[in-house]
């Protein structure tokens, strides 16, 4: 995996595909707020930070699949 250039400062891969998944984080718990999914959990920062590492996996292995190297 290659690193990000942003005007000169290299970013890892990671760090960018991080940031990526805590936007998609934000957005899936908005909806699962407004869905009532709270209501069921037992810990909410623990499943917020479960949901995190699921959603940050999937980035991962999809950037893999499609990277060209």
């Amino acid at each position: 995996m290659a690193d990000f250039d942003l005007y000169g400062v290299f970013l890892p891969h990671l760090l960018v595909l991080a940031v990526v998944a805590y936007g998609l984080l934000a957005v899936l718990r908005r909806i699962m707020q407004r869905a009532g999914v709270y209501r069921i959990v037992w810990h909410r920062a623990l499943f917020d930070v479960c949901i995190y590492v699921l959603v940050l996996g999937g980035i991962v292995e999809l950037s893999l699949k499609w990277s060209p190297l």
